[in-house]
């Protein structure tokens, strides 16, 4: 699905220095690589702060709790994505609020949002999956309209562009009042293990979250907050300064290859691909496509026997997590993310696919419905 091997090989050189270099000065924890790539991450997004973390459900825990949010309130998020943002909402004791997607750009809607917002609504957490924005100018006027914070959920879109009606634009993750994303070494900027950060524009936020994500000092063995132990170590830091040099080269390798299977797999009326909305850019950290008919589980099983990984994102809706059913929802009450799971399934999608993988994923997927 993502061959990293070879992204290491033509970046090695330049990875492996910048790790020895860490390792020479052994300064392993908050190293000067971390500040400088938080710098450079802020000079990328032109945003004012990037504060670095553990991971990418640290960074929305962190958010959660910077705002100050208490027990009871109600933070509105999508059934159809990977389960971190609704564990770092129940973790917290916040009450989960959950909405379908659109079953084109699979991502919520202002209007899905607005039908749920109650007087107890304080956040509202877009998750921009697959490389593409939800439509954060009509949720932004919602929230605006309605008092409530937007946290984006930017951890697979790091690098798109949203872009308004009046014509400017924006990175994602820097629209509403905080961004999170991630750094697993899958996404479309990795590292070499976990790593996570927060973008805000606000001064007392950020030092709220550098505080929270550090046992709660802002000066050491001074305590003003309740927080956590979350840090982006020194090496992670340094590989991820290499690889933010690559990374809008990697993104339009991925449109590339987006391309190619979006004209290919045109002609075949069994699958449903990507939509892309007019309002976002997208960097394909998952090339996902829907098969209808019945005939995805089919249709990955046939790929898996001429050697052509694929995964399904997502395989069940959140609302019916063992985990989750306390929230009381029935199982037909998001219909359309019961459809994606049923349907979705995601191709190989990384900057180094070569036109001969390309070919065959294509032609074997055009064979299979052949005969269907």
């Amino acid at each position: 699905m993502v061959d990293l091997r070879i992204q290491y090989e033509k970046l090695g050189p330049e990875i492996d220095a910048a790790i020895k270099n860490v390792l020479k000065s052994t300064a392993f924890i908050r190293g000067p690589e971390v500040g400088i790539f938080e710098k450079e991450l802020q000079k990328y997004l032109e945003t004012n702060y990037v504060i670095t973390c553990g991971n990418g459900t640290d960074a929305l825990q962190i958010s959660l709790m910077a705002l100050g949010l208490k027990p009871g309130d109600e933070v509105i998020t999508s059934d159809f994505t990977f389960i971190s943002a609704i564990e770092v909402v129940a973790l917290l004791g916040l009450k989960l609020i959950l909405v379908d997607p659109d079953p084109y750009t699979y991502n919520i809607t202002a209007e899905a949002v607005g039908k749920v917002i109650s007087p107890r609504t304080k956040v509202i957490i877009p998750i921009h999956l697959f490389g593409q924005c939800a439509d954060m100018e009509n949720i932004m006027k919602v929230a605006k309209d309605n008092g409530i914070y937007v946290i984006e959920d930017s951890a697979q879109a790091t690098g798109t562009d949203f872009i308004f009606s009046d014509g400017t634009g924006k990175k994602a993750g820097t629209i509403g009042i905080i961004g999170t994303t991630s750094f697993f070494p899958s996404k479309n900027l990795g590292c070499f293990g976990d790593g996570g950060a927060l973008i805000t524009n606000d001064e007392l936020l950020a030092k709220k979250a550098r505080s929270i994500a550090n046992h709660g000092m802002k000066i050491k063995y001074r305590h003003d907050d309740i927080g956590i132990n979350s840090r982006l170590d020194t090496i992670q830091a340094a590989i991820l300064n290499v690889k933010l040099n690559y990374l809008d080269r990697f993104n339009d390798a991925r449109r590339s290859v987006a391309d190619f299977y979006d004209k290919a797999l045109a002609g075949c009326k069994s699958i449903t691909l990507p939509g892309r909305s007019a309002y976002s850019s997208h960097i394909f950290h998952q090339y996902t496509i829907r098969v209808g008919n019945g005939l995805r589980d089919e249709l990955k099983n046939y790929l898996a026997s001429v050697k052509i990984p694929s995964m399904i994102y997502y395989p069940g809706p959140l609302h019916i997590q063992d985990a989750y059913r306390y929230l009381g929802y029935a199982e037909e009450d998001f219909p359309v993310t019961s459809l994606l799971c049923k349907e979705v399934l995601s191709l190989p999608i990384h900057p180094d696919m070569e036109q001969e993988q390309l070919e065959y994923i294509t032609c074997n997927i055009l064979k299979f419905f052949e005969t269907k």
